[in-house]
């Protein structure tokens, strides 16, 4: 997107494809899949975005193969021709090849997993009315989600929100003191990327929060009812959330030598290594330098920095000029945990400024407020937030769609209600 807006006002002509025709802002699935927004808060139409370009085209089709020989695309709709090839295929959920959790976890990668996600919970204590056995109330009630980045810690957080304010008061039958939140993070500290100041009042506020933080475990299986540790510890759940990893998502037609595991080898000018007008921006992207030896991190700033960039670079080659090489500006990474609860390392001006608490707070709702895409979108979630905030109540408790049910759910008895 930010590729397409640097070339507005230009000659070029100007071909986005999406399997969708919208975008999604993905910092915000974690607060759809937890009943805080609606999905449509977070979503924005391609057309409506560019449709002040009239240089942009939109086709909503899937890339299935480059040919670079003849300089085509090859998409579920037929051929597409260029002069300049951009792959932003962005990254997938990774399952570290482990099948059975990629057949029974949700990943949260996507508006689609979100949606199911909050099928899921909200289900799940649907379900839970309906059974007497201990064991299967457990199993529906608690959850575990895998990862320790910025994506867990936010579920977890929203989901201890959730426990002590909104489903008491929806499920007040249910005895929430036998909800649990899991967290496991396969090293030895949470939010890994971030100081260690901010690892360590992230754990601290999931704790207050009541959240249960596993360090240095990993998953071995889970068979939609057992989640099996490499201790060999067990934990019950019908919900396994997993925000483990991620994997670049590359397109068919590239060859071996300029592949590094899942993503795509370029140059400091964006270019895919071995190519003269294919490139890659964004999380697909690996630029490796000696600071990167494994490219810049999978995170939303390398790819709008890297597209805004390559806009440019491009009509630099246009207009006979020498491109500039791509330089990261790292702003900072933050992460909140519930309510007036959050960490932020941030850079400006070229200071580094750590802060936690409710300052980070603000500081997080104000930048994600300003990155969404659209007005509409803003005040919306604005509204939302002050609303929630004063009101702690989360008003989308609605299941549209089908849950994740791996496991059929036996009720032993009747209950009467009365």
């Amino acid at each position: 997107m930010e590729l397409a807006k640097s070339l507005a006002g230009t000659d070029l002509q100007v071909v986005l494809i999406d399997k969708h025709n919208f975008h999604t802002f993905q910092p915000l699935l974690y607060q759809v899949a937890t009943t805080n927004l609606e999905a449509p808060s977070i979503v924005a139409p391609y057309r409506k975005i560019f449709k002040q370009q009239s240089n942009f085209f939109f086709r909503m089709a899937e890339a299935k193969k480059i040919d670079t020989a003849n300089q085509t695309v090859e998409t579920s709709i037929g051929l597409i021709r260029y002069d300049y090839l951009v792959i932003a295929t962005g990254a997938t959920t990774n399952f570290y090849g482990n099948e059975e959790i990629a057949a029974r976890a949700i990943s949260i990668k996507s508006l689609e997993d979100a949606l199911l996600l909050r099928n899921t919970i909200i289900s799940n204590f649907e379900k839970a009315l309906q059974v007497e056995d201990e064991m299967q109330l457990n199993s529906l009630m608690d959850f575990v989600i895998v990862g320790g980045g910025p994506t867990g810690v936010e579920i977890a957080g929203a989901l201890s929100e959730l426990k002590r304010h909104v489903f008491p008061k929806d499920y007040r039958e249910l005895d929430f003191v036998k909800m649990d939140i899991h967290l496991i993070q396969s090293g030895g500290e949470i939010l890994k990327g971030m100081s260690p100041a901010a690892s360590r009042e992230s754990l601290k506020m999931l704790n207050d929060l009541g959240v249960r933080v596993w360090l240095n475990r990993r998953v071995i299986s889970y068979d939609g009812f057992a989640v099996k540790l490499s201790t060999g510890e067990q934990l019950c759940t019908r919900t396994l959330v997993w925000a483990a990893g991620v994997s670049g998502l590359p397109v068919e037609g590239l060859s071996e030598e300029c592949m590094q595991d899942t993503r795509v080898k370029v140059d400091e000018y964006n270019k895919v290594v071995g190519y003269d007008n294919v490139f890659a921006i964004g999380d697909i992207a690996a630029m490796v330098t000696e600071e990167m030896p494994h490219g810049y991190p999978m995170l939303a700033q390398p790819a709008i920095q890297q597209g805004k960039l390559l806009g440019k670079n491009i009509m630099r080659w246009e207009a006979g000029k020498e491109p500039k090489p791509f330089k990261y500006n790292d702003m900072g990474t933050m992460a909140t945990i519930g309510k007036n609860h959050a960490v932020a390392d941030l850079m400006v001006f070229n200071k580094q400024i750590r802060t936690q608490g409710f300052r980070a707070w603000l500081i997080w709702m104000f930048v994600h407020l300003m990155s969404l895409v659209g007005f509409r979108n803003r005040i919306v979630v604005l509204i939302n937030w002050v609303w929630k905030y004063f009101t702690n109540d989360a008003g989308f408790g609605t299941i549209i769609g089908k849950p994740k049910e791996n496991i059929p759910v036996e009720r032993v008895t009747e209950k009467v209600l009365i």
